[in-house]
């Protein structure tokens, strides 16, 4: 389905995305987008980080974008809204536990233009009505707590079943798509990773770029769709060599991604 654009230009134009990743709380990421039809804030974990980085850059937002309900999704959102009289958008199907929306989004609803054309993606599991942002021609996923960084958000309200549609979802995307996730939780993930594939050599590089940013203090996303389909455990949960590592060969994919998730949840 096919809407109008709801989003009201608030900046110069650009020909292409700015994507400005802000770390807010002890470990959460927002994320500012200019873009052709003005700056869209993607989360709001506290409002301090994301108006020094807006007001650093002369950037006005005419929109606040929210993937579901967590406190550390939207604590920032009434402070933003009141000093920028900016609309607030969300998950429709969690509008009752959200800050009040001006607009309420389904999955297949898309807005936007060129590179800044947007389209809203559901990604149950995390919770349940989670939904995802994707720019196709901006080749940028943010996916929040759904697909992660060497991970995947933890079953809070949905099932392993809910949750592994929700990534083969995502895992469809284009391989050059890059991934901005929710939270810096990567050397642990990668730390988690390596204990239940340790024979992936891509995994392997990956874990010690990771340490080597971590060291500097530098954010670790976003990282492309294919070096997380390589990588990633969760997206592996069907891999023949990853099951065989597992002992968990003729198992159903669904199967072995419920018992990745569950180690996970006791690494």
């Amino acid at each position: 389905m096919t809407m109008p654009d709801p989003i009201p230009p608030a900046a110069k134009p650009a020909a292409t995305l700015e994507i400005v990743t802000v770390p807010c709380l002890s470990d959460n990421y927002a994320y500012i987008v200019n873009g052709p039809d003005g700056v869209a804030i993607i989360d709001a974990p506290e409002a301090g980080p994301i108006i020094a980085a807006l007001e650093s850059r002369g950037w006005t937002p005419g929109v606040v974008m929210i993937t579901h309900h967590h406190h550390d999704h939207v604590n920032g959102v009434a402070a933003l809204r009141e000093r920028y009289g900016c609309m607030v958008m969300g998950p429709k199907a969690e509008a009752d536990k959200m800050p009040p929306l001006d607009m309420e989004l389904v999955p297949g609803f898309e807005g936007g233009s060129g590179v800044g054309l947007c389209q809203v993606i559901a990604v149950p599991g995390h919770t349940l009505g989670h939904i995802a942002y994707y720019y196709p021609e901006g080749q940028a996923l943010f996916s929040a707590d759904s697909l992660m960084a060497l991970g995947c958000g933890r079953l809070f309200e949905g099932t392993p079943a809910m949750m592994w549609r929700s990534l083969q979802t995502l895992a469809a995307l284009p391989d050059d798509t890059l991934v901005y996730s929710g939270h810096e939780y990567t050397e642990s993930n990668a730390a988690f990773a390596l204990s239940i594939d340790p024979d992936n050599r891509a995994l392997r590089q990956r874990a010690e770029e990771i340490a080597a940013l971590r060291v500097k203090n530098v954010p670790t996303v976003p990282a492309s769709l294919g070096l997380e389909k390589a990588t990633n455990p969760f997206l592996r949960a069907g891999a023949a060599d990853l099951k065989k590592t597992l002992g968990m060969a003729g198992v159903e994919d669904v199967e072995v991604f419920a018992h990745i998730r569950s180690a996970k949840d006791k690494f």
